[in-house]
């Protein structure tokens, strides 16, 4: 009977908590008093709380109006996202703890410290970052923000007002302003005034790509340990800056699920993070509990999600001294929709929030001291691991490539890891480390187990499931040569502000220039010669010119006969240079040792002109990848054409297309007809993952796959779901063996490659093996999980494929060669493909 009542009361709050009658009263504790000079959220941005998706900007109107109101929050502008929005920080404590602000926080890093330092911790407050909306069309969080803040700033008596003595809050009102914006106009759009709860109106199924992602339409959740993104950076720095003990992040999850709350799944926590952290997630939990249980709200915990990739804004602090907390809410999707559970509004899932928000802080303030012991103990415990093994140091770089050094040291300095430069070149394990072009990292210093967890190879694994990508090793992710020293004698002067990229052309030349194609933004300078009309050839073979090695894939322009005369091209040739940060060398003649820079072996380069398929069916954070590649790292043109409209569009202008992995069948014959005459034409076809299955189905490839039946044996029903999700491949590293004369490998200077993978399509080696360029070693496993059977297959096979018709190419990498954006390693592959095609 109780439990029928219950169900009649939940069933109640979901449906009655709706749009009708909405007053903030609703979300607020009533055992309170407010201060009525504090705005509500309804004065400042028009509507009540939930009433309608707030949008980014008047989102930032209210935080303004408290900020300016209240004595209790300061205001703080860390930067703009891609869109040029404002990326907000609220500190909210006490006044007095405002008027001493600079202090607290050097106490509190004080404890992060020395070996945890010595801080009296009996008055020191405990500071919680609670961040919300990191996926914009999951916006009950940022939209409880509103209330949240209000609640803050207004509330009155002696409850909370000892709460903001005790605690620092961190408050990021959205951490994804530009998904928040674009979500809430469709949900907004798309809200009819009479609410509509069918599951099949538009309101619920958002466009292409929807809100969750960023302008590039990157998943921010992924973002927190490789830094690549202005939204992450901005929350990286106040994160090093106060070093918080409690971060959350409040996410949703589909419709027809309750709430969730963290811990996760026991078996799925990485070994480095410390045994009490997951002990103080779940006392914390309990907190979480009791106000959910108070609502009547229902919730779990311990299933599902995990603690393991250290790159999620929930599991980032548990390697940083602190306690990562994940919520999850049943989604509205719009303003009200039917669920297994009843008629799920948005009111209900903003309060379910809000109410959580408000468990942390509590928990926060009775766990007070605990909390601070226990990052104080971290710290302290890092310092004795730090000195502990022969190895005291380890050292990266690319004696090619200064660049990509350079970008993977910026990831460092953002994660407050110190380094210094090289003493002198070395040469260790066949491996040549250069002065400018490598860097030392000692390991003797408090973000040690950070360290550790950027720079671990770990093949091994209590659980064989993963939420997110079971490997990020860093430096593999850069095709970085990387080694472990015994001693810092190598270690030359601390870096503590990385110089600026630079690149140069000291002399004019009358006959030519030559540039390798090593360095990472050797396509950057590429493609501005090609558009300004410049003549240039790339080496097919090694030469030396002048006591100079130039490799595969060198770039040459010649003076003469060109659209600029000869000083004009100098000084042009100067700025792309400086721009793309690398080393253009004058020469005086065409005489070498090897192929003479008049020689057949030269092939012309011509103006590419770039396309990538977008829209319904393709999977969006991939194309968001590549156009965020072409767009911010190589300046470089990349035209977005809808698959709502491709079928109409002339592509004989275009000469490469893009298609990254799609959704459902992929092509249709349709369009692979389309595409085999531009093929034939002159044009190349770039696929990528199971755009290999979809090209041999359509005939524009002729590839064998190698394939394995997956039979069940002795797994009972309940263990279907661990069998199956064992056999998937969510992201790993692996070795490839290059042969470094074919274009698609121009640039790189080993013949070992480690590539990142996360799909099970494995393609069979041409029966020639010069028609193998790519291919996995028979030992490839470098870091992260893949099941025994799936790695057998993996074994020989080839992530690469190339096949002429007529007089284009088509092209298939079957791993994503442009990562969530830190994968620079790989990056080359597909500007080589783009440049050098037609070598091929």
């Amino acid at each position: 009977m109780k439990s029928a009542l219950f169900l009649i009361a939940f069933l109640f709050l979901q449906i009655g908590f709706s749009q009708n009658n909405l007053d903030l009263s609703d979300y607020l504790p009533q055992n309170i008093s407010y201060d009525p000079k504090i705005p509500i959220p309804k004065d400042i941005i028009g509507h009540e709380v939930g009433e309608w998706h707030v949008t980014h900007d008047m989102l930032v109107f209210y935080m303004q109006a408290l900020a300016k109101a209240s004595d209790r929050i300061t205001l703080e502008n860390r930067g703009e996202t891609f869109e040029g929005r404002p990326l907000l920080l609220l500190t909210i404590t006490s006044p007095e703890n405002h008027q001493n602000i600079d202090k607290i926080q050097q106490d509190h890093i004080a404890l992060t410290e020395n070996g945890g330092g010595s801080p009296n911790l009996d008055s020191m407050p405990v500071v919680v970052y609670q961040g919300f909306s990191i996926h914009g069309n999951e916006p009950s969080g940022a939209n409880a923000g509103l209330a949240y803040a209000y609640y803050l700033a207004a509330g009155q008596g002696p409850e909370i007002e000892g709460l903001l003595e005790n605690t620092v809050i961190l408050m990021d009102p959205s951490f994804n302003p530009d998904g928040l914006q674009r979500f809430a106009h469709w949900a907004n759009t798309n809200k009819s005034d009479h609410l509509n709860s069918d599951s099949n109106d538009r309101e619920f199924h958002e466009g292409w790509p929807g809100g969750r992602t960023n302008h590039y339409w990157f998943d921010m959740n992924r973002d927190w340990l490789p830094v690549q993104l202005p939204e992450s950076r901005a929350r990286i720095a106040s994160f090093h800056k106060w070093m918080p003990n409690i971060l959350t992040d409040h996410h949703e999850m589909g419709t027809n699920s309750t709430f969730f709350f963290q811990p996760g799944e026991p078996t799925r926590v990485h070994p480095l993070t410390p045994k009490m952290n997951q002990e103080l997630t779940a006392e914390i939990g309990t907190y979480h509990a009791k106000a959910l249980d108070s609502i009547g709200s229902l919730y779990y915990s311990e299933e599902d999600y995990d603690d393991f990739y250290y790159g999620k804004g929930s599991t980032f602090p548990d390697i940083n001294g602190g306690v990562g907390i994940l919520f999850e809410q049943a989604s509205s999707r719009g303003h009200l929709q039917e669920s297994e559970n009843g008629v799920l509004s948005f009111p209900f899932t903003i309060r379910n929030q809000f109410v959580t928000a408000l468990s942390t802080i509590k928990a926060a303030q009775a766990m007070r001291v605990k909390m601070l012991e226990y990052q104080q103990a971290f710290f302290r415990d890092m310092g004795i691991e730090s000195t502990i093994g022969r190895e005291k140091a380890l050292v990266f770089g690319d004696s090619k490539n200064a660049a990509k050094t350079w970008h993977f040291a910026e990831i460092l300095q953002r994660q407050n890891i110190k380094f210094h430069q090289l003493s002198n070149d070395v040469r260790l394990n066949g491996k040549d480390y250069k002065e400018g072009y490598s860097y030392v990292v000692p390991k003797i210093q408090k973000n040690y187990r950070l360290i550790k967890a950027m720079f671990e190879k770990r093949t091994s694994f209590t659980d064989s499931i993963f939420y997110d990508i079971s490997a990020w090793t860093l430096p593999l992710a850069f095709n970085l040569d990387y080694a472990e020293l015994r001693s810092l004698r190598l270690a030359g002067e601390e870096v503590t502000k990385l110089p600026p990229l630079t690149g140069s052309l000291d002399a004019q030349s009358d006959y030519a220039y030559l540039f390798e194609w090593n360095e990472y933004y050797s396509p950057k300078a590429l493609n501005k010669i090609a558009n300004r009309g410049l003549r240039a050839k790339v080496a097919k073979a090694p030469f030396n010119l002048e006591g100079t090695d130039y490799g595969y894939g060198t770039i040459m322009i010649p003076v003469h006969r060109q659209a600029l005369n000869t000083a004009e091209m100098y000084t042009f040739l100067k700025e792309v240079a400086l721009e793309s940060n690398l080393q253009i060398t004058a020469v005086g003649t065409g005489l070498t040792q090897g192929i003479d820079l008049g020689s057949n072996d030269f092939d012309p380069v011509k103006k590419q002109k770039v396309a990538l398929l977008v829209g319904d069916g393709v999977r969006s954070y991939d194309a968001g990848e590549i156009w965020h590649l072409f767009d911010t790292r190589y300046d470089m043109n990349i035209t977005k054409i809808d698959t709502e409209y491709f079928d109409s569009v002339d592509l004989s202008e275009y000469t490469d297309l893009i298609i990254p992995s799609m959704g459902g069948g992929g092509l249709s014959k349709k369009q692979s007809n389309k595409l085999k005459e531009w093929i034939k034409g002159g044009g190349t076809l770039i696929g990528y993952q199971n755009m290999a299955e979809s090209f041999a189905k359509n005939g524009l490839m002729h590839l064998k796959f190698k394939k394995d039946t997956l039979i069940a044996k002795n797994i009972a029903f309940d263990q279907k779901e661990d069998f199956e999700g064992a056999q998937v491949t969510g992201g790993a590293i692996f070795e490839a063996k290059l042969d470094l004369s074919h274009p698609i490998n121009f640039g790189y200077k080993n013949d070992r490659l480690p590539l990142f993978r996360n799909t099970n399509i494995y393609i069979e080696p041409d029966k020639n093996s010069y028609n193998n360029p790519i291919q996995y070693t028979n030992n490839p496993l470098m870091s992260g999980y893949i099941s025994e059977k799936n790695l057998d297959l993996l074994k020989n096979s080839v992530p690469f494929q190339v096949e002429r018709t007529g007089k284009g190419r088509v092209i298939v990498f079957t791993d994503n060669t442009n990562f969530r954006a830190f994968w620079y390693g790989t990056n080359k592959l597909l500007m080589n493909a783009i440049f050098f095609g037609d070598s091929m």
